[in-house]
């Protein structure tokens, strides 16, 4: 579990790619400075398990459908990331619940400068358009970010100088592919209400 609080920008130092996986090594000293094997990072909201940690960089594996289904395939030597290692029970909800379950990928549609922060209008698929409200929130990325605007093919967030400076989505080029996690909340709220009101409940057949 995540808050979409990013740690540190990573950079990735070597690809091994096959042809149904890919072993990723990643530098961050910050988030190997207490990682062992079986830990899991979030990499551009992806959750990962650490396989190895070796001075200030660690390796994951990564599957043919994570590498499909998020923009991790898109990855190269030299590609910064964003990291953030998973939550403890004393830590500050500081963003809001990531579970590191990408829902999709959408692309940079627009960015428009503003006095100390800039607007970002991504376009996004329909079938997470439906869990997407103005003021929600969502993960861009592994960024814990607040919807500014709801438009039909997407919506828009405003960054903030530190989002900018101390996250990827500081420099990514319109046309750009980013992870989508929507809000785990609203998905739980349709699953609820998609059941007739006696099915599943405690102490009554099905």
């Amino acid at each position: 579990m995540f808050t979409g609080i990013v740690e540190e920008l990573g950079e990735v130092v070597d690809l091994e790619v096959g042809s149904e996986s890919a072993v990723i090594r990643i530098k961050g000293p910050l988030v190997t400075s207490d990682t062992v094997h079986g830990e899991s990072v979030s990499v551009n909201g992806v959750c990962l398990t650490v396989v190895t940690c070796d001075g200030e960089v660690f390796s994951v594996d990564v599957m043919a459908e994570t590498l499909n289904r998020s923009s991790l395939g898109e990855l190269q030597v030299g590609s910064a990331v964003n990291l953030e290692r998973a939550i403890s029970l004393e830590s500050r909800l500081g963003g809001h619940i990531v579970q590191g379950h990408v829902d999709g990928t959408g692309r940079i549609a627009a960015r428009t400068p503003g006095q100390r922060w800039e607007l970002v209008r991504i376009c996004a698929p329909p079938e997470l358009m439906r869990y997407v409200v103005l003021k929600g929130s969502i993960t861009v990325d592994g960024v814990s970010l607040t919807v500014s605007a709801v438009h039909e093919d997407g919506f828009s967030v405003s960054l903030i100088p530190t989002t900018l400076d101390v996250t990827t989505l500081g420099t990514r080029a319109v046309g750009e592919r980013v992870n989508l996690e929507v809000d785990v909340l609203a998905k739980y709220v349709e699953r609820l209400l998609s059941f007739p009101r006696s099915a599943g409940q405690p102490g009554r057949p099905a």
